[in-house]
């Protein structure tokens, strides 16, 4: 068995992370199925979204007790604006779309939500706690990016996607987070510990449900 911490959280997430790779939003991206408008409207609302992930990335920052915690999470804070906002703006402008409209979009509620609980939990919670919140994007995107490159897509604009959680630069970025909440694991009391497992869990929740919402175009047209 292992003593990891992280193993710890996924294990009580597993079933949701099964759940995430049946959904047929993945499905589609795979098989080049998913309707056009479904993946526009994804993209536009985890554009908003990252916004507000990018804010609770600066509040972990802020609340690390070490120098390294603090640069590590400021610098994602601020690649998720460059990296992750030319990908979107690639996508965007493929799509027919102005990517400056996309950020006065108005947030649908499931991705209101997801950013509420994010925000509050970074900002309010402990330093341990604000990581099991902002953790599960980036991983689960990671591994769901893994398991979609071994499946491919014939749509170049789902590929692309694909392309780019599934990189090795990527993995990198997450590899460095899981091991931050591995040296939290042996310090943490069990109060908080269950904590950091609610926050896990709850934001893994929200992951299945922003595919759902783009499956679904909640709130169409933006």
């Amino acid at each position: 068995m292992s003593d990891r911490f992280t193993d710890e959280l996924w294990q009580g997430a597993a079933d949701i992370y099964g759940a995430i790779l049946a959904h047929p939003f993945l499905a589609g991206l795979t098989d080049g199925s998913l309707e056009q408008d479904a993946f526009t409207f994804y993209v536009v609302q985890d554009t908003l979204y990252l916004r507000a992930y990018a804010q609770a990335l600066a509040a972990v920052a802020s609340g690390a007790p070490d120098t390294a915690g603090t640069e590590l999470f400021a610098r994602h804070a601020a690649e998720v604006i460059t990296v992750e906002r030319t990908l979107h703006d690639s996508l965007l402008g493929d799509l027919g779309i102005d990517p400056a409209s996309a950020g006065t979009a108005d947030a649908a509620p499931t991705t209101l939500a997801y950013t509420s609980y994010l925000l509050a939990t970074a900002r309010g919670g402990s330093y341990a706690e604000g990581i099991g919140a902002v953790l599960p994007c980036y991983w689960i995107y990671w591994e769901v990016g893994k398991e979609l490159l071994r499946r491919g897509s014939p749509n170049r604009r789902y590929q692309q996607w694909i392309d780019t959680y599934s990189a090795e630069e990527y993995a990198e970025v997450v590899r460095d987070v899981i091991a931050v909440a591995d040296g939290l694991g042996p310090g943490l009391g069990p109060a908080e510990r269950a904590l950091v497992h609610r926050h896990f869990r709850t934001t893994s929740r929200y992951e299945w449900m922003f595919w759902d919402m783009g499956y679904r175009k909640e709130g169409w047209p933006v």
